[in-house]
């Protein structure tokens, strides 16, 4: 029983590895300008998404927040109820949606660009709401 979980174990390891791979693949240009956008912020980095894409978000906020970058993140959802307070012209917002077309997130974006924050896309569909607007 025990040698049966160390293999399922090694067996999800392998997997995510694979998965790794893959994403590692599909790293374009974009990360370049992103990284410069990132890097050239005056203000803060705003993280926002919705479900499992604001769980990721969380992350990122936090892992940026912990190597010095000034980062939080926003619950796109919340940010229609007033949240959008904290974006402000010199901030970056990154804004998470695996199909790029939630609902709350892309609500969102015409009052980010009438901040005038800059608006970066994190998404699977590069042919989505969200990534066509960023």
């Amino acid at each position: 029983y025990i040698m049966d979980i160390k293999k399922y174990a090694q067996e999800i390891f392998d997997i995510e590895i694979e998965e790794l791979k893959k994403v590692r693949d599909r790293i374009g240009k974009e990360i370049e300008k992103t990284a410069k956008i990132i890097m050239e912020c005056n203000g803060k980095v705003v993280i926002t998404g919705i479900g499992k894409s604001g769980i990721i978000g969380k992350k990122i906020a936090s892992t940026l927040a912990s190597t010095g970058t000034l980062a939080v993140f926003m619950n796109a959802a919340e940010g229609l109820h007033g949240d959008l307070g904290m974006v402000h012209s010199k901030d970056v917002v990154i804004a998470i949606s695996n199909s790029g077309n939630s609902g709350e997130v892309i609500s969102i974006i015409p009052s980010i660009k009438k901040i005038g924050a800059k608006l970066i896309a994190m998404t699977g569909n590069k042919n989505s709401k969200l990534a066509v607007e960023a």
